[in-house]
């Protein structure tokens, strides 16, 4: 498509395109927006129309990954049922997480950067609220205590994206997608065992936090949701 035959949302969404194929093809880091216009057969200035700097680009690019992330994530998770195992869906949500990683490794180092996101990104269906849903239905069914639930998304977070990580790393090597996502299914398995067999801490843990969560929480004040003398915490699921 020419530069002229763009209507204004096909020429953003043309430079999203163009910045995850550049992204797949040089990294996190080695393009410009200027390339992803050339790309598209448009001007730098008309670019400038939709995102006024690179990270601006890179920002969009990211809240739509995530968002197609957490698309993944739900899908796989509501399609693999119970039936007699409480744990079976977040073993698919998780399963997903880890198979696309390793699947766009260069798109998932972008998209989990420092900066990749902002203040007011929106994501929809985020992959933390995914994994957060499916971990409230544990403590629904009996299968997770809820005095073990708070932060319990973070903890499962560290396990996935930490095997994610070192397998695009290299650092542990597995034979073929069937082996990776029965290691994935062990790691969850074994985090969701040792959270349902937690003992009652002593004091709350601490609240971990990201930037989507800390983007829930001034969502929630800014609407009046803190109620007097509620605390918000980063971990809470918004209403």
């Amino acid at each position: 498509m020419v530069k002229g035959r763009y209507h204004h949302g096909e020429l953003r969404g043309a430079l999203l395109d163009a910045a995850e194929a550049l992204v797949r093809e040089r990294g996190a880091d080695g393009w410009s927006l200027r390339e992803a216009s050339a790309r598209v057969g448009v001007s730098p200035s008309a670019a400038y129309h939709h995102f006024a700097a690179r990270d601006a680009l890179v920002r969009a690019l990211s809240e739509r990954v995530l968002a197609r992330l957490g698309e993944r994530m739900s899908r796989a998770a509501g399609t693999s049922g119970t039936e007699g195992d409480p744990y079976r869906r977040v073993v698919a949500a998780g399963r997903g997480y880890v198979t696309w990683a390793l699947e766009d490794p260069a798109v998932a180092r972008l998209v989990f950067g420092a900066g990749a996101t902002g203040p007011d990104s929106v994501i929809s269906p985020h992959p933390h609220d995914v994994v957060a849903a499916e971990l409230d239905r544990l403590v629904g069914a009996g299968a997770l205590a809820a005095a073990s639930r708070p932060g319990a998304e973070f903890v499962v977070w560290a396990a996935v994206h930490g095997l994610a990580a070192l397998l695009a790393d290299g650092l542990v090597r597995l034979d073929g997608v069937p082996a990776v996502e029965r290691e994935a299914e062990r790691v969850i398995r074994a985090v969701l065992t040792g959270l349902a067999h937690e003992p009652t801490p002593s004091q709350e843990w601490p609240d971990a936090r990201s930037n989507h969560t800390e983007r829930l929480v001034r969502r929630q004040e800014a609407a009046g949701e803190q109620g007097a003398g509620r605390r918000v915490r980063p971990g809470d699921r918004p209403r």
